[in-house]
C-alpha cells in the first residue's frame, strides 16, 4: 500500500464519494419515472426468466444511532401486521403482471428488523411470495436476522420456508462502542443466535461489522474482528461507518469528537483486514471477504462477481424486484424506487397502484459507464474486450477514457492494450478511480468518506 502521505496527495483522506451499489447513484434518481413504467418493465420479463426479489421491513424495535437506513421504531405488533397486508397486496399486483414461467433465483428479506414479524407473520408472507414464483433450482433465500429479535419459533418458520443463508449485523462488540452508538448487542447473544440458526441447519452466514466507528482503535476492532472469527462466518462484509447526520438525524447523538480521521479509518480497515486474511479468507472486492467455498469466492474467481445494493453479490439475474416502502428495482431498462414513507407507500398500494416513487431510465452511456464502474469496484480492472464486445464504444475512445482515468492518479494505473489495471497499492483509491468514469455532478449528493 502507499504511503499515507502518498494516498493523501491523491486525494483520499479528503474525498466524500459513493459506495457504487448503483449507477447512477441513488441521489440522481428523479420523480418522473412512474408506476406505469415500472409495471411495463415487468410484464417485458422474458418468460421463463429466474428473477431476485427483495422484501422491505423498515420496522425495528429500537433505531440504532449509527443506521442511515429509512426505518421506523415499533414497540407494538398492530403496525407489523398492518404493514404486511400491504406487503401481500403488493404481491398480489406483482403476480398480476408477472409473465409466465418466472421463478426465484435470489430471495432476500431486510430492512429494519425482518425479524420482528412474528412466526406466523413469516409463514404468511412466506406463502405469499410462494404464490408469486415458485423458487428456482439454484435458489439462495436469505434473512437479516437481529440476534436480539430471534428466537427459535421464528427460526422454524424461516427454515420451513426455506432460508438457506442467514445475516447477522454485528458492528462491534465493544461495550462502550455499543452504547455509543446506540446497538447493545453482546458477543453471548450474538453467539446463542448464530448456534440457533445452524442448529435449524443454515449453514451459510453472512456477518457485517463496521470501521470508523466513535471510540474505536486498532486494538479494539482487533479483539472484535477476532471474535467474530471465533463464530465462523461464511462471509463478513467490512463496512466504513458513514457519518452523515445530515441525512440520518439519529447520528447527531453521535459525537462526532469521538470519531476517527480518515487516516485512522484506514489503520482500522487494514488491523481488520489483515486479520481475515490471515484467517484464510478471500478478499472480495473493496470491503468483502469470504471462505473458499463461498458464492463471493467463486464468482470472483469466474469473474462474474457483480455489485448492488446489498454490496458484492453472486446473483447473474437481469431482474431485481424490490418491494416494500423505499425498495428500489433494477431492470435492463433502469431504476425504480418505492415511496420511501410507509404511509404514501401504503396509500398507493391500497388503491391498487405500485408505488413507485422516482428512478431512472439508463441511456446507452449510463450502461457504458455503469459496468466501468463495476468492473473496477468487482475485480480491479476494466476488461478492454470485454467492453468493445458489450457496448458501442471503439477502442480509440475508450482508450482515451482510460488514460484520462489514469492521468487522474498521475499514472499510478496500469493502462494498456488490454485495458486498466489498479495496481495492489492504489487499491485504497478503488472509490475515488471509480468516480473518474463517473459522469454526475457529484457535489450535492453528500456522499460519505473515501476510506
Amino acid at each position: 500500500m502507499k504511503s499515507k502521505t502518498q494516498l493523501a496527495d491523491l486525494g483520499l483522506f479528503d474525498a466524500k464519494v459513493p459506495r457504487y451499489t448503483s449507477y447512477p447513484t441513488a441521489p440522481h434518481f428523479t420523480p418522473s419515472l412512474t408506476g406505469e413504467l415500472f409495471a411495463r418493465w415487468i410484464t417485458a420479463i422474458p418468460e421463463g426468466s429466474e428473477i431476485s426479489l427483495y422484501i422491505h421491513v423498515p420496522f425495528c424495535r429500537r433505531l440504532c444511532w449509527f443506521c442511515a437506513c429509512r426505518t421506523q421504531g415499533t414497540q407494538k405488533e398492530a403496525p407489523l401486521q398492518a404493514y404486511l397486508e400491504v406487503l401481500k397486496a403488493e404481491l398480489a399486483l406483482l403476480k398480476a403482471r408477472l409473465p409466465k414461467g418466472i421463478s426465484l433465483a435470489r430471495l432476500h428479506w431486510g430492512g429494519g428488523t425482518p425479524t420482528l414479524l412474528s412466526a406466523d407473520m413469516m409463514r404468511d408472507l412466506a406463502e405469499e411470495i410462494a404464490k408469486v414464483a415458485p423458487f428456482s433450482d439454484r435458489y439462495e433465500f436469505s434473512v437479516e436476522i437481529d440476534p436480539n429479535e430471534i428466537d427459535s419459533e421464528r427460526l422454524d418458520a424461516l427454515a420451513a420456508a426455506g432460508m438457506n443463508r442467514a445475516s447477522i449485523g454485528v458492528q462491534d462488540f465493544d461495550d462502550e462502542i455499543q452504547k455509543t452508538i446506540g446497538r447493545i448487542q453482546s458477543f453471548e447473544t450474538t453467539r446463542k443466535a448464530i448456534d440457533m440458526i445452524r442448529t435449524h441447519g443454515v449453514e451459510s452466514l453472512n456477518a457485517d461489522i463496521l470501521f470508523g466507528l466513535p471510540h474505536q482503535s486498532t486494538q479494539r476492532i482487533t479483539e472484535s474482528v477476532q471474535k467474530l472469527l471465533a463464530l465462523s462466518p461464511d462471509r463478513v462484509a467490512l463496512y466504513g461507518y458513514a457519518h452523515v447526520p445530515w441525512m440520518a438525524k439519529r447520528q447527531q447523538m453521535i459525537p462526532s469528537k469521538a470519531l476517527p480521521t480518515p487516516e485512522e479509518r484506514l489503520e482500522l480497515f487494514e488491523a481488520a483486514r489483515k486479520l481475515f486474511l490471515w484467517d484464510g479468507y478471500a478478499e472480495i472486492g473493496i470491503d468483502h471477504f469470504a471462505r473458499p467455498e463461498d458464492g463471493l469466492t467463486r464468482a470472483l474467481k469466474a469473474g462474474k462477481l457483480k455489485r448492488n445494493f446489498q454490496g458484492y453479490t453472486d446473483d447473474t439475474s437481469e431482474v431485481l424486484i424490490g418491494l416494500g416502502a423505499s425498495s428500489i428495482s433494477r431492470f435492463p431498462q433502469g431504476y425504480a424506487q418505492n415511496a420511501p414513507a410507509t404511509s404514501a407507500h401504503t396509500k398507493k398500494i391500497q388503491e391498487g397502484r405500485f408505488s413507485t416513487a422516482r428512478g431512472h431510465v439508463f441511456s446507452a452511456e449510463d450502461k457504458l459507464r455503469g459496468r466501468l464502474i463495476e468492473m473496477v469496484m468487482c475485480d480491479f480492472r476494466i476488461d478492454a474486450a470485454a467492453i468493445l464486445a458489450e457496448h458501442k464504444i471503439t477502442a480509440a475512445e475508450l482508450r482515451k477514457m482510460l488514460a484520462a482515468a489514469n492521468a487522474r492518479f498521475g499514472g499510478g494505473l496500469t493502462v494498456n492494450s488490454d485495458g486498466l489495471f489498479i495496481p495492489e497499492d492504489m487499491r485504497p483509491l478503488t472509490r475515488l478511480i471509480a468516480r473518474a468514469f463517473d459522469a454526475y455532478d457529484l457535489s450535492k449528493a453528500g456522499h460519505s468518506s473515501a476510506i
